[in-house]
């Protein structure tokens, strides 16, 4: 192999490292924060050997990094970079593949027969709207995800708890919504549900992560 082979060899490593689906998966779950492989797997629905071997590959291609505590190993991503490399893949795909638009709206529920709409308000807007203090800001990811970065104030209520908690929602206040990214279907359920129930809801337009890419503020508990 000449030299200039060898360099572009190198260079495709991080590209087949996001070849995988599951792996782009993993890589959407640590861009919330460091976790453990038996979280991981927890949180994707894949055995811990398979996570095992999906990260270790990633680790080659040199996309995440790791610690070890005791028994446990702990993975996060390798830099922002690394996290904004992920969304711009995502925005590409959108752009190119036309297969892609379809599966994101069958994904989040969007063509649901009864017409429903999901409403989005964008980062800037939201900005304004929470300044003069006439909106929640509603976290549905789970606790740990919440704890490790979140929109500052933002109120936390992971989606499988968000029925049995509604009248910690004030009435007369619009929410607004979000989650890990723009294709996380936990704020679109969430939407629909506080919807249902009667409530002025839109969902954010992106997650936190592109929140964070975009130079907003995170804050942490």
């Amino acid at each position: 192999m000449d030299s200039t082979a060898a360099l572009y060899e190198e260079l495709a490593q991080p590209a087949k490292g996001l070849s995988h689906p599951k792996r782009l998966l993993l890589m959407e779950l640590l861009a919330q924060g460091e976790r453990s492989v038996d979280a991981l797997a927890n949180a994707s629905g894949l055995g811990v050997t398979t996570t095992s071997a999906h990260l270790q590959t990633l680790r080659h291609c040199g996309l995440v990094a790791r610690r070890r505590d005791g028994q446990r190993i702990h993975y996060r991503l390798a830099g922002d970079d690394v996290a904004a490399l992920v969304v711009a893949l995502k925005s590409v795909a959108r752009a190119h593949r036309a297969a892609v638009e379809p599966a994101r709206r069958a994904a989040l529920g969007l063509d649901f027969a009864d017409g429903s709409e999901v409403e989005q308000i964008g980062r800037d807007a939201l900005i304004a709207r929470a300044q003069t203090g006439d909106v929640i800001v509603l976290d549905v990811r789970p606790e740990t995800e919440f704890a490790a970065g979140h929109i500052p104030g933002a109120l936390s209520i992971p989606i499988d708890e968000l029925a049995d908690r509604l009248n910690e929602l004030p009435t007369e206040l619009e929410i607004v919504a979000y989650c890990r990214s723009e294709y996380c279907v936990m704020s679109y359920d969430a939407t629909r549900l506080l919807q249902a129930a009667g409530r002025r809801v839109r969902v954010l337009d992106g997650g936190v992560t592109e929140w964070r890419l975009a130079g907003q503020p995170v804050a942490s508990s």
